[in-house]
């Protein structure tokens, strides 16, 4: 079942980077108590989400946050090495928490993964936008194609903030 505003994010283990190497983050740990956007692609390095979706938001990072959003994260399909190489190339002011999703467990859980097997990049995410607040979803933008930035992209969400 596909999540909606109003539901609770389900418990859900991503993996970050630190300064000591990879770590587990749960959704409790990134969402409990606070407000997030979240932003979610089929895949880091690829030509939407790296030319569009991801400038989208480190273009409004400052805007959202201003907004009350404590914190700003993306997630995708790839492991936490990608994730990180990701966020080098596309947010050296890291204003974003990179979470990696690798098996996909977040965005099955939450009914907005995707085959994409046919083009060769197996489980993926839908391209979506969140707004959580304490762990509940407030806000939910998911796009019909998965190679557009039309609904989910960070000008979006900052307007509906």
């Amino acid at each position: 079942m596909t999540i909606k505003i109003g539901d609770r994010l389900p418990d859900v283990k991503f993996r970050v980077m630190t300064g000591e190497g990879p770590q587990v983050k749960t959704t409790d740990e990134i969402f409990k108590g606070k407000k997030v956007a979240l932003f979610a692609v089929p895949g880091a390095f690829t030509n939407t989400c790296h030319k569009m979706h991801m400038p989208s938001i480190t273009t409004n990072a400052n805007a959202i946050k201003a907004k009350g959003v404590d914190t700003i994260a993306v997630t995708s399909v790839n492991d936490v090495f990608v994730m990180k190489a990701w966020q080098r190339d596309t947010d050296p002011e890291l204003q974003t928490l990179f979470l990696a999703d690798g098996m996909a467990d977040f965005a099955k859980a939450i009914g907005l993964d995707i085959d994409l097997a046919a083009p060769g990049f197996g489980v993926r995410s839908k391209r979506y936008s969140m707004v959580v607040e304490d762990g509940v979803v407030k806000q939910l933008n998911v796009e019909d194609n998965p190679g557009v930035v039309e609904k989910s992209g960070g000008d979006t969400l900052l307007a509906q903030l």
